[in-house]
């Protein structure tokens, strides 16, 4: 039943929803006017301490930063505890998973003005990400600006991703590695 508060709550913030989702405790959800956030049908997104074996320390955070700003999650993408901000686009396709505490990040969110210091930017420095059909990214792993991941990739936990991993490759360390996967 709760559950489906947060469902009708990310509606009524904009969300669009192209099917049911699953909402596990309460996520933080802001989409920015003019902004688009889409989920596929079943996405699920776990929120609460107890919905993942690892618990998740923070509700998942998804967040449009910017006018013209999309962040579009596929069926059956699933999210524990991850964070996902766009400032210009992030597309997450179809089956791919999200460890505890993972990061999602298309900006920098700030950068320096020479007059005034560090200043709010949730676009100038932006660059899509696009992330595969059934990617699996580990827990506490960050995927930064301007990657792209490959289909049935994975990202070991705690790596920082800075540049393209190929489908079915494995990125591991930080800065992340990209090693080819056993099979």
């Amino acid at each position: 039943m709760i559950g489906l508060l947060w469902h009708l709550e990310a509606k009524s913030k904009g969300v669009q929803l192209s099917g049911p989702a699953h909402f596990e405790g309460r996520p933080i959800i802001s989409v920015a006017p003019n902004s688009r956030m889409i989920f596929g049908a079943r996405v699920g997104l776990n929120s609460a301490t107890r919905a993942n074996p690892l618990a998740c320390f923070q509700p998942c955070v998804l967040r449009t930063l910017a006018s013209g700003a999309e962040l579009i999650l596929g069926d059956d993408v699933g999210l524990s505890g991850t964070v996902v901000c766009a400032g210009k686009s992030i597309k997450i396709g179809k089956g791919t998973i999200a460890g505890s505490g993972a990061m999602i990040l298309d900006n920098d969110f700030h950068k320096l003005d020479t007059a005034q210091g560090w200043v709010n930017d949730y676009v100038d420095n932006a660059r899509q990400i696009q992330i595969g059909a059934f990617v699996f990214i580990g827990a506490r792993a960050i995927v930064l600006k301007g990657v792209t991941i490959g289909d049935r990739a994975m990202i070991g936990a705690g790596a920082v991703v800075t540049k393209d991993v190929p489908a079915g490759h494995l990125a591991a360390g930080n800065p992340a590695r990209v090693f080819p996967r056993e099979r």
